[in-house]
Protein backbone atom coordinates (compact mmCIF):
# COMPACT_ATOMS: atom_id res chain seq x y z
CA UNK A 1 0.00 0.00 0.00
CA UNK A 2 2.77 2.79 0.99
CA UNK A 3 4.62 2.13 -2.61
CA UNK A 4 1.01 2.79 -4.08
CA UNK A 5 1.19 6.06 -2.03
CA UNK A 6 4.08 7.05 -2.69
CA UNK A 7 4.41 6.54 -6.29
CA UNK A 8 1.04 8.48 -6.51
CA UNK A 9 2.98 11.53 -4.35
CA UNK A 10 5.68 11.32 -6.45
CA UNK A 11 3.42 11.55 -9.81
CA UNK A 12 1.58 14.25 -8.35
CA UNK A 13 4.83 16.32 -7.62
CA UNK A 14 5.78 15.58 -11.04
CA UNK A 15 2.96 17.33 -12.66
CA UNK A 16 2.91 20.16 -10.50
CA UNK A 17 6.12 20.97 -11.40
CA UNK A 18 6.75 19.94 -14.81
CA UNK A 19 4.48 19.91 -18.01
CA UNK A 20 4.70 16.24 -18.04
CA UNK A 21 2.57 16.23 -21.43
CA UNK A 22 4.55 18.47 -23.23
CA UNK A 23 7.21 15.91 -23.14
CA UNK A 24 5.42 12.85 -23.38
CA UNK A 25 3.54 14.40 -26.55
CA UNK A 26 7.23 15.08 -27.84
CA UNK A 27 8.83 11.82 -27.02
CA UNK A 28 5.35 10.43 -29.04
CA UNK A 29 6.23 12.88 -32.39
CA UNK A 30 9.41 11.96 -32.24
CA UNK A 31 8.69 8.25 -32.30
CA UNK A 32 6.32 8.66 -34.70
CA UNK A 33 8.09 10.61 -37.35
CA UNK A 34 11.33 8.02 -36.75
CA UNK A 35 8.61 5.23 -37.77
CA UNK A 36 7.73 7.31 -40.98
CA UNK A 37 9.31 6.64 -43.88
CA UNK A 38 12.07 9.60 -44.69
CA UNK A 39 11.56 12.63 -46.23
CA UNK A 40 14.41 12.62 -49.10
CA UNK A 41 12.84 16.21 -50.25
CA UNK A 42 14.59 18.81 -47.79
CA UNK A 43 11.57 21.34 -49.66
CA UNK A 44 9.23 18.79 -49.06
CA UNK A 45 5.89 19.83 -47.32
CA UNK A 46 5.02 17.88 -44.15
CA UNK A 47 1.91 16.95 -42.97
CA UNK A 48 1.18 16.53 -38.72
CA UNK A 49 -2.72 16.05 -37.78
CA UNK A 50 -3.92 16.73 -34.79
CA UNK A 51 -7.46 17.21 -32.71
CA UNK A 52 -8.57 20.00 -30.62
CA UNK A 53 -9.42 18.33 -27.29
CA UNK A 54 -10.54 19.81 -23.82
CA UNK A 55 -7.67 21.22 -22.54
CA UNK A 56 -6.81 23.25 -25.19
CA UNK A 57 -10.35 24.96 -24.90
CA UNK A 58 -10.16 28.91 -23.76
CA UNK A 59 -13.17 30.85 -22.18
CA UNK A 60 -14.71 31.04 -25.94
CA UNK A 61 -14.73 27.58 -26.27
CA UNK A 62 -11.78 27.65 -29.28
CA UNK A 63 -8.30 26.36 -29.10
CA UNK A 64 -6.22 28.48 -27.53
CA UNK A 65 -3.56 30.98 -28.58
CA UNK A 66 -0.96 29.00 -27.10
CA UNK A 67 -1.76 26.18 -27.95
CA UNK A 68 -1.05 26.67 -31.72
CA UNK A 69 2.48 27.37 -31.41
CA UNK A 70 2.49 24.53 -28.74
CA UNK A 71 1.34 22.01 -31.74
CA UNK A 72 3.29 24.12 -34.24
CA UNK A 73 6.49 22.50 -31.84
CA UNK A 74 5.39 18.69 -32.02
CA UNK A 75 4.78 19.22 -35.90
CA UNK A 76 8.39 21.05 -36.54
CA UNK A 77 10.07 18.55 -34.43
CA UNK A 78 8.69 16.01 -36.46
CA UNK A 79 9.85 17.62 -39.41
CA UNK A 80 13.32 17.80 -38.43
CA UNK A 81 13.14 14.41 -37.55
CA UNK A 82 11.78 12.94 -40.69
CA UNK A 83 13.86 15.23 -43.19
CA UNK A 84 17.58 14.49 -41.41
CA UNK A 85 18.23 17.79 -40.36
CA UNK A 86 18.19 17.37 -36.88
CA UNK A 87 20.62 14.52 -37.54
CA UNK A 88 22.23 16.36 -39.74
CA UNK A 89 22.85 19.23 -36.99
CA UNK A 90 23.59 17.01 -34.08
CA UNK A 91 26.78 15.37 -36.85
CA UNK A 92 28.52 18.68 -37.26
CA UNK A 93 28.04 19.77 -33.42
CA UNK A 94 25.48 22.08 -33.74
CA UNK A 95 22.12 22.62 -32.54
CA UNK A 96 18.59 24.12 -33.55
CA UNK A 97 16.17 26.38 -31.68
CA UNK A 98 13.41 29.29 -32.31
CA UNK A 99 14.85 32.81 -32.60
CA UNK A 100 11.67 33.92 -33.38
CA UNK A 101 8.21 33.58 -34.39
CA UNK A 102 4.87 35.56 -35.64
CA UNK A 103 1.25 33.43 -36.29
CA UNK A 104 -1.71 35.28 -37.90
CA UNK A 105 -4.92 33.71 -36.93
CA UNK A 106 -7.57 33.56 -39.04
CA UNK A 107 -10.21 31.23 -38.33
CA UNK A 108 -11.24 29.47 -34.49
CA UNK A 109 -10.48 25.64 -34.39
CA UNK A 110 -13.67 24.59 -32.37
CA UNK A 111 -13.99 20.83 -29.60
CA UNK A 112 -13.05 18.17 -31.44
CA UNK A 113 -12.17 19.66 -34.64
CA UNK A 114 -9.53 17.69 -36.54
CA UNK A 115 -6.77 20.07 -38.26
CA UNK A 116 -3.34 19.62 -39.97
CA UNK A 117 -0.19 21.39 -39.63
CA UNK A 118 1.59 21.92 -42.96
CA UNK A 119 5.04 22.21 -42.36
CA UNK A 120 7.67 23.51 -45.09
CA UNK A 121 11.13 24.90 -45.20
CA UNK A 122 10.79 27.83 -47.11
CA UNK A 123 14.48 29.31 -47.25
CA UNK A 124 17.34 29.72 -45.20
CA UNK A 125 20.46 32.06 -44.58
CA UNK A 126 23.99 32.28 -43.10
CA UNK A 127 22.44 31.88 -39.29
CA UNK A 128 19.21 30.50 -39.40
CA UNK A 129 16.13 28.26 -41.36
CA UNK A 130 12.86 30.31 -41.92
CA UNK A 131 9.92 27.55 -41.92
CA UNK A 132 6.29 27.75 -42.62
CA UNK A 133 3.61 25.96 -40.63
CA UNK A 134 0.01 26.13 -41.93
CA UNK A 135 -2.90 24.82 -39.84
CA UNK A 136 -5.21 23.66 -42.40
CA UNK A 137 -9.13 22.21 -41.41
CA UNK A 138 -9.35 19.16 -43.98
CA UNK A 139 -13.05 19.48 -43.99
CA UNK A 140 -12.96 23.19 -46.53
CA UNK A 141 -8.83 23.15 -46.92
CA UNK A 142 -9.05 26.54 -45.47
CA UNK A 143 -6.21 28.11 -43.68
CA UNK A 144 -7.05 28.29 -39.85
CA UNK A 145 -3.70 30.05 -38.63
CA UNK A 146 -0.10 30.52 -40.13
CA UNK A 147 3.20 30.62 -38.03
CA UNK A 148 7.07 31.81 -39.23
CA UNK A 149 9.61 30.81 -37.38
CA UNK A 150 13.04 31.42 -37.38
CA UNK A 151 15.21 28.34 -36.59
CA UNK A 152 18.65 29.89 -35.24
CA UNK A 153 21.60 27.02 -36.13
CA UNK A 154 24.15 27.33 -32.81
CA UNK A 155 27.86 26.30 -33.73
CA UNK A 156 27.51 25.86 -37.76
CA UNK A 157 25.37 27.52 -40.53
CA UNK A 158 22.57 26.22 -41.87
CA UNK A 159 24.67 25.63 -45.06
CA UNK A 160 26.85 23.52 -43.51
CA UNK A 161 23.60 21.18 -42.25
CA UNK A 162 22.30 21.17 -45.48
CA UNK A 163 25.36 20.28 -47.41
CA UNK A 164 25.85 17.20 -44.19
CA UNK A 165 22.38 16.11 -45.04
CA UNK A 166 22.57 16.04 -48.58
CA UNK A 167 25.78 14.47 -48.75
CA UNK A 168 26.61 17.89 -51.62
CA UNK A 169 28.59 20.66 -51.70
CA UNK A 170 26.66 23.29 -53.11
CA UNK A 171 22.80 23.21 -52.20
CA UNK A 172 21.39 26.82 -52.47
CA UNK A 173 18.50 28.30 -50.68
CA UNK A 174 14.90 28.34 -52.65
CA UNK A 175 15.11 32.66 -53.27
CA UNK A 176 13.07 34.37 -50.00
CA UNK A 177 9.41 35.20 -50.45
CA UNK A 178 8.50 38.69 -50.10
CA UNK A 179 6.60 38.60 -46.67
CA UNK A 180 9.83 36.32 -44.99
CA UNK A 181 11.93 39.45 -46.61
CA UNK A 182 9.73 42.02 -44.71
CA UNK A 183 9.49 39.66 -41.77
CA UNK A 184 13.22 39.78 -41.01
CA UNK A 185 13.64 43.63 -41.66
CA UNK A 186 11.03 44.12 -39.33
CA UNK A 187 12.96 41.57 -36.47
CA UNK A 188 15.70 43.37 -37.15
CA UNK A 189 14.46 46.94 -36.46
CA UNK A 190 13.17 45.29 -33.86
CA UNK A 191 16.80 44.19 -32.02
CA UNK A 192 18.23 47.82 -33.18
CA UNK A 193 15.51 49.41 -31.18
CA UNK A 194 15.75 46.92 -28.17
CA UNK A 195 19.72 47.19 -28.04
CA UNK A 196 19.72 51.24 -28.33
CA UNK A 197 16.92 51.32 -25.19
CA UNK A 198 19.51 48.66 -23.40
CA UNK A 199 22.51 50.33 -24.51
CA UNK A 200 24.15 47.83 -26.03
CA UNK A 201 26.80 47.66 -28.43
CA UNK A 202 24.58 47.20 -32.29
CA UNK A 203 27.36 44.13 -32.89
CA UNK A 204 25.59 42.37 -29.50
CA UNK A 205 24.32 38.69 -30.38
CA UNK A 206 21.36 39.24 -28.56
CA UNK A 207 18.25 38.88 -31.06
Amino acid sequence: MWVAVLVLALTTVLFSVLDVWYFIRMFLAVLRARLQPVVKDLLKEHSFSGLVLPHDLDCLLHMNNSRYLREADFARLSYFTRSGLYSAANSVGSGIVMAACTVRYRRSLRLLEAFEIRTRLLCWDEKAFYVEQRFVAPRDGFVCAIVLGRQHVIGTSPDKVVQTMCKRKVVESPEFPDEVIHWIEYNDNSSQKLRAESGAPNNSKDQ
